[in-house]
């Protein structure tokens, strides 16, 4: 992973839309089914909408049926960071960026078995997509 991305809120602010400033550094949610990649089939990688750090590869890409983003693994190396998350009365473990530690979602232990069994279901305002040529 490169250095870590320290910004101000201010600057982060700057950078990004504020549904992205939202979900990223704020760690909200956008409602299901709405967000822009949650049906993209296409080929290719998933950034971070923050800093631009690849976060998953498009063949990990699945429809989960939940109305998000949902992932088995993140992209290779140590590119998301894993948190408990006790907030709203759950307990849940958040992924974050490792570069710029931007909220991405959560992972969930109930994704395809011959995948791992994991689903990284992932917010869209926190995504870049860079489609394969």
């Amino acid at each position: 992973m490169a250095d870590k991305l320290n910004l101000t809120e201010a600057e982060w602010r700057e950078k990004l839309s504020p549904e992205q400033y939202h979900v990223l550094r704020e760690g909200g949610t956008e409602r299901a089914f709405t967000g822009k990649y949650e049906k993209n089939k296409a080929t290719g990688i998933y950034h971070c909408a923050g800093c631009g750090a690849p976060l998953f590869m498009s063949d990990t890409k699945y429809d989960s049926g939940s109305g998000w983003p949902s992932f088995t693994a993140p992209a290779e190396g140590d590119v998301v960071a894993e948190h408990r998350d006790m907030s709203h009365g759950m307990i849940r473990t958040e992924v974050t960026c490792a570069r710029c530690d931007g909220h991405l979602g959560h992972v969930f232990p109930d994704g395809p078995r011959d995948a791992g069994g994991m689903r990284y279901c992932i917010n869209s305002a926190s995504l870049a997509f860079e489609e394969n040529e």
